[in-house]
């Protein structure tokens, strides 16, 4: 039963991620920050928009489990960052949200700030996971 303990681990830190995501992109909308940076990501904080990032990025903490970077859980949540940020860019924003390939029809710092986002979540996950005693 082992590994159902790590799955569920590595869906909380993903899960967590999400929230921490979550929380960074609304706050950066909500500040005018992102308008500052001439992108167009302001989104409302609603459950809704909420349950779907805290349960995709739940899923996404499971790419943890590649056994990549250990003992370096900073460099690892960025390097598994880079995933949902290139669905995001390359496939969620062009075909999905009609934005533009890398979603620069929502500003062309676009690109950074989803890597910045991703990142929180990667970092945050990380964290969790490093923290609870496992090596992310």
């Amino acid at each position: 039963m082992e590994w159902v303990r790590k799955l569920s681990l590595l869906f909380a830190g993903g899960a967590l991620g999400g929230l921490a995501n979550s929380l960074v992109v609304w706050l950066f909308g909500t500040l005018g920050l992102a308008a500052a940076l001439g992108v167009a990501i302001a989104p409302p904080l609603t459950r809704p928009w909420l349950y779907q990032r805290l349960v995709w990025g739940g899923i996404w903490g499971l790419a943890f489990l590649l056994p990549l970077f250990r003992g370096r859980w900073l460099l690892k949540g960025l390097i598994v960052s880079l995933g949902p940020t290139l669905v995001q860019l390359l496939l969620i924003f062009p075909y999905q949200a009609y934005k533009g390939m890398l979603g620069f029809d929502l500003g062309p710092l676009t690109p950074f700030l989803v890597v910045f986002y991703n990142a929180v979540w990667g970092w945050t996950a990380a964290l969790w996971i490093n923290w609870s005693g496992r090596d992310a």
